[in-house]
């Protein structure tokens, strides 16, 4: 039952990432950096897409997916179109890897430390959930400002 919450959860909001990166007004927009704001809505999406694509695809759907970490944070310009196709196959991504899992499952370590500690894969994917959830809200929120000019 949890899994399937959690796919809700990433393919609801992966659906709305979706949906604000094509809400920006222009493709530049996306890479904008406002006043103050470190990170331009498109590095946020490549961040998200790579957390994503690290600790569901490459390690449970075994992807074979290579994250660039510090290009999520560097890249600039990257066409609409391509961040857009990002999300679809991340969303593919997610579903194949979790589709399989047993709530059962979800009690296990994940299988590398992520951070100073092991934790249970339950954690981590509740983790990846509120993390995507946190950056999408900075994109919405980086969106509106460039609606205002």
């Amino acid at each position: 039952m949890l899994v399937d919450t959690l796919k809700l959860l990433f393919d609801r909001d992966l659906q709305k990432l979706q949906e604000e990166i094509e809400a920006y007004p222009t493709e530049p927009a996306l890479w904008c950096r406002a006043p103050g704001i470190r990170n331009s809505a498109g590095n946020l999406c490549l961040h998200v897409l790579g957390n994503l694509n690290t600790y569901i695809g490459a390690e449970l759907g075994q992807t074979g997916y290579s994250r660039d970490r510090d290009r999520e944070f560097s890249a600039q310009g990257i066409p609409r179109a391509e961040l857009l196709a990002g999300i679809a196959a991340t969303r593919r991504v997610v579903e194949e890897a979790l589709t399989p899992l047993p709530d059962a499952q979800l009690a296990t370590p994940y299988p590398e430390v992520v951070w100073q500690a092991p934790t249970s894969l339950g954690y981590l994917l509740v983790h990846l959930t509120t993390h995507l959830a946190y950056h999408l809200g900075q994109i919405n929120y980086h969106r509106r400002l460039m609606d205002q000019g």
